[in-house]
């Protein structure tokens, strides 16, 4: 495999902070590659150093010779008045300059400009950027191509950038954060696109679905150097967990040697003068290696919920529009204690709307919403605070409480309770402004459970959260006395957190499924299997049999034609069968979920197939 990014002895520092050095890693030539990492660590900085963004203290960095690179921020933006359409032909691609070119002189009126754009345009095959540009941007769910980006969601924005991204067909992708707002179906599609994709990438993301489908191998980035894994994410848990135990295995052994040893180094000098030097050496090795190698610390989320009560929520008859738009129609629900529910549906479907309404932040149309009592709300927002990045992280803290209360008894200070999050007392007197945007976020998580609500409603909180954070706050969830309300996209955290799902299906409709996520989306796929089938039998049924022409006519049918007919005539019943066969499989109810996803897609595209030639044949027969 030729490599198309090399980096080596990479070192990168702000101001007495090492972020890494002697950092060394390569991209393969359509390698998939996974960057993983805790929150500070440096992923974004070190994507932003390979795309040219930052600089590094020292190192080097190697593209191959003439190789095209995209990369997708985690908050893109475009100087104001951009249309969406002007955003997707921004771009060091070739193809994309001409374009933005050739709309430029239309703008313009220059007429020279535009002639000489064009035969750019011929002579590079770009007339169909426009229509690729907009076939992705719907995909992603944008369809108003002229709106300008002024007012548009950091959601938008970020699946504009995507669409930018993927359009410049380059060689070597960089995405940060690629499905942070992306709905479940887009997310889908996106990872069929990248495993079907030939071009060479490089990700951060704390999907680990995602992870798990798309990439081949993985980075950790710890410790300030870069660890490679071979193989998806699962793999690479397996082998961290193994590399895990080992290394305590080894590290235990180091401390029961260390012992004997400083028992001996301790005796009268006389008592060991006569000694070989050559242990006394080993000694001091050994004991510097021990200090080397600490344990990672890891989060600890040790708060106890406040008692809740039998009465939790009552909602009867909610209704709920904006305008034209349906959000919720007579919906109705009675939560149970300690309920763990998944909000889940497209974006724009009303699942923010819903939450506010039960925090009492919208009124519904009509209906009503009766809460119990005893119920206290922890609320961890999509949009989160906005701390004042003059304040110091202990302030923040300190501002709503000295003291906290873990039950039993217990009470951490707010130092503590801070070092629970991962933040050691140097750090504790940083300013809000050096920390990262999954610090902030990790910040935030702490103000809200640190209140010690009963009933946590969770608003994308997997957002720029990493890994290990969410692996925890998974744990913490399961185990949480109170209720817990849900809303992500992100696959792996839901199937761990809720057992119960409220599907906002557009158009006021919200569907209760007793399940997990995974559940869900299978059960999806063959509904939507089986509901493609009863329309093409009803379809057969109203439409004329198409009358077979055993011997056109020849004078009515060119000889290319008589061939092509003849073709279908061969290839329609083997396409039959060969559908009668995929819908078995999909109704054994025994298939893995994506397997049913990738069958489903697959049988959609063959009744494609089958209806196109089938018209065709309609055609040629009725000129026989």
């Amino acid at each position: 495999m030729e490599t198309i990014l090399q980096v080596e002895n990479l070192a990168k520092a702000y101001g007495d902070w090492d972020m890494f050095e002697g950092l060394t890693m390569s991209v393969g030539e359509g390698e998939k590659v996974g960057l993983i990492g805790r929150n500070g660590a440096g992923k974004t900085s070190l994507l932003d150093i390979i795309a040219g963004r930052d600089t590094p203290d020292s190192g080097t960095i190697t593209f191959r010779r003439d190789t095209r690179v995209a990369y997708l921020v985690q908050t893109p933006s475009w100087p104001a008045g951009t249309t969406i359409l002007e955003a997707c032909f921004r771009g060091d691609a070739p193809a994309m300059k001409v374009v933005a070119r050739y709309e430029k002189a239309v703008e313009s009126g220059d007429a020279d400009a535009m002639q000489e754009a064009m035969n750019d345009m011929d002579s590079l095959g770009a007339w169909d950027y426009e229509a690729k540009a907009k076939e992705i941007l719907t995909r992603l769910r944008i369809t108003e191509f002229d709106r300008v980006v002024d007012n548009l969601s950091g959601g938008e924005l970020k699946r504009i950038a995507l669409a930018n991204a993927l359009l410049g067909e380059p060689q070597l992708l960089i995405l940060d954060e690629p499905t942070n707002h992306l709905d479940m179906d887009v997310t889908l599609w996106l990872e069929r696109y990248l495993e079907q994709s030939n071009m060479a990438l490089l990700m951060v993301t704390h999907d680990r679905y995602f992870l798990d489908r798309v990439c081949s191998r993985i980075l950790e980035l710890a410790d300030r150097r870069i660890y490679s894994w071979e193989g998806n994410y699962a793999y690479y848990v397996e082998r961290r967990r193994e590399r895990a135990e080992a290394l305590a295995a080894e590290r235990e052994s180091d401390l029961n040697r260390y012992r004997r040893e400083l028992e001996w180094m301790r005796r009268q000098p006389q008592a060991r003068a006569t000694k070989a030097q050559y242990r006394i050496d080993s000694f001091y090795e050994l004991e510097e290696k021990l200090r080397q190698r600490r344990t990672q610390a890891t989060l600890n989320i040790d708060i106890k919920s406040g008692y809740i009560g039998k009465k939790i929520f009552e909602i009867e008859h909610l209704c709920k529009r904006f305008g034209d738009k349906v959000i919720m129609s007579d919906f109705s629900y009675m939560f149970q204690r300690y309920d763990k529910i998944g909000i889940v549906g497209n974006n724009g479907t009303g699942k923010s709307t819903f939450i506010k309404m039960l925090l009492g932040e919208e009124r519904p149309d009509s209906g009503t919403i009766d809460v119990g009592s005893t119920v206290r709300f922890g609320y961890y927002s999509q949009q989160g605070i906005a701390f004042d990045d003059n304040t110091k992280v202990i302030d923040v803290v300190t501002a709503i409480a000295e003291h906290i209360d873990l039950g039993d008894g217990r009470r951490l200070s707010a130092s503590q309770m801070l070092q629970m999050f991962l933040f050691e007392p140097p750090v504790q007197h940083n300013f809000v402004s050096r920390l990262s945007g999954g610090e902030r976020r990790r910040l935030y998580l702490c103000t809200v459970l640190m209140r010690n609500p009963n009933f946590l409603i969770l608003d994308e909180p997997t957002n720029d959260l990493d890994i290990a954070t969410l692996q925890v706050l998974e744990e913490y969830l399961q185990r949480f006395a109170g209720c817990v309300m849900v809303v992500s996209h992100d696959r792996y955290f839901m199937d761990k957190v809720a057992d119960h799902l409220l599907v906002f299906e557009g158009e006021g409709r919200i569907k209760d499924f007793p399940g997990t996520y995974s559940e869900f989306l299978e059960w999806r796929t063959l509904r939507d299997a089986e509901q493609r089938k009863a329309e093409q039998q009803a379809a057969a049924k109203t439409a004329p049999a198409p009358k077979r022409v055993t011997a056109p006519r020849a004078d009515r049918l060119t000889y290319k034609e008589k061939r092509e007919m003849e073709s279908i005539e061969q290839e329609l019943p083997q396409l039959e069968a060969r559908r009668a066969e995929m819908e078995t499989e999909l109704s054994s109810g025994t298939l893995p979920a994506d397997r049913l996803m990738a069958l489903s897609t697959e049988l959609g595209e063959l009744i494609d197939r089958i209806d196109e030639i089938s018209m065709r044949w309609l055609e040629l027969s009725e000129k026989s």
